[in-house]
């Protein structure tokens, strides 16, 4: 693939969720984390619809809910609500979704641009998928109503929105306080392009990553057809959009106690070495970013590395070894 291409594939790389009955879309060079919803601070009367202050490394960033600006009713949170962090060239906030479906490559082709659109509509393009409608998001004229101070809004209770039992409250204010206390991610003012991205997932009970560079996609609901007479750490294949790719049971083929699938299977597609696979997990995690100083010692073989993050030790895989194995055989079908 020429370096142009690469460019362009990963400016087109979006991350969609859920919130009520739509899906929508934010760039992912403008997403630095996903996580469960925290508890927030709401100290006074704020502008904008804001539904809460969290505190992130070294800044207090605005957090929003799109409903709001699109005129839709917000119903109440609950712990299981997700955020989005997200980064534009100045400011840094976070978004309420109601859950994170996964990472797509959009092909432009498909992407219809809406003619009306002004600095203060959040959504300023669609994109047929499936044939379903996702909606993308304008992170830049989110940013443009957070700096305008206006409290031209519906007058909503925000803090009836949030959980009001005791073990709810609990675990969002236990979330808030790992999020104060993790250090694996430094930004300094006006340092927001953090050079280490990876998507974190669970094989087993144990924790692993690979860097966003290498996936191309990620997919919660993947039905998988076996092929007779391949490995067993190859558990089939799969069809997307037409491209048949294999899928790599990742358990087995790193040694790992294997128990059979779901027949739903929650996959990270990846590109490497020319080689595309999808990647059989457990369960998709975070997105994040942390410094390459919080990096234990360097590994050899399928794992590349180590580190801290939220007092939980993870594992990076090394993609370059992993495609480069020549007991992966991939057929062209």
């Amino acid at each position: 693939m020429s370096s142009s291409n690469l460019i362009e594939q990963k400016k087109n790389t979006h991350l969609y969720f859920q919130i009520g009955d739509n899906k929508y879309a934010i760039n992912s060079s403008n997403i630095l984390e996903i996580m469960k919803l925290p508890a927030l601070d709401y100290p006074q009367k704020l502008p904008n619809n804001i539904v809460g202050l969290l505190k992130y490394n070294n800044f207090v960033i605005n957090v929003v809910d799109i409903r709001f600006y699109l005129n839709i009713d917000v119903p109440g949170y609950t712990t299981h609500n997700e955020l989005l962090i997200v980064k534009t060239d100045e400011l840094i906030f976070g978004i309420v979704t109601d859950k994170v479906i996964g990472i797509l490559p959009f092909d432009t082709a498909l992407m219809d641009a809406i003619p009306f659109v002004d600095n203060k509509m959040v959504i300023d393009s669609l994109y047929k998928f499936n044939q379903e409608t996702i909606f993308i998001v304008n992170i830049y004229a989110i940013e443009n109503l957070l700096k305008q101070h206006d409290n031209n809004w519906a007058d909503v209770d925000i803090l009836s929105l949030f959980p009001q039992d005791e073990e709810s409250r609990a675990i969002m204010n236990k979330r808030t306080l790992a999020i104060a206390d993790k250090s694996s991610l430094k930004l300094a003012s006006g340092e927001l392009h953090v050079k280490n991205k990876y998507i974190s997932f669970n094989l087993n009970n144990d924790l692993y990553c690979i860097a966003l560079d290498f996936v191309k996609e990620v997919l919660k609901d993947t039905s998988v057809t076996q092929v007779p007479g391949t490995p067993d750490f190859i558990e089939g294949i799969m069809n997307l959009r037409g491209d048949y790719i294999t899928v790599l049971n990742l358990k087995r083929f790193l040694g790992l106690d294997a128990s059979k699938p779901p027949e739903k299977k929650p996959v990270i597609i990846i590109k490497c070495n020319e080689l595309k696979l999808a990647l059989l997990i457990d369960k998709i995690n975070e997105l994040f970013e942390f410094q390459e100083n919080d990096l234990l010692e360097p590994k050899d073989g399928y794992f590349a590395n180590e580190f801290i993050y939220n007092n939980a030790l993870y594992t990076i895989l090394n993609v370059d070894k992993i495609t480069s194995d020549k007991k992966i055989i991939v057929t062209d079908m």
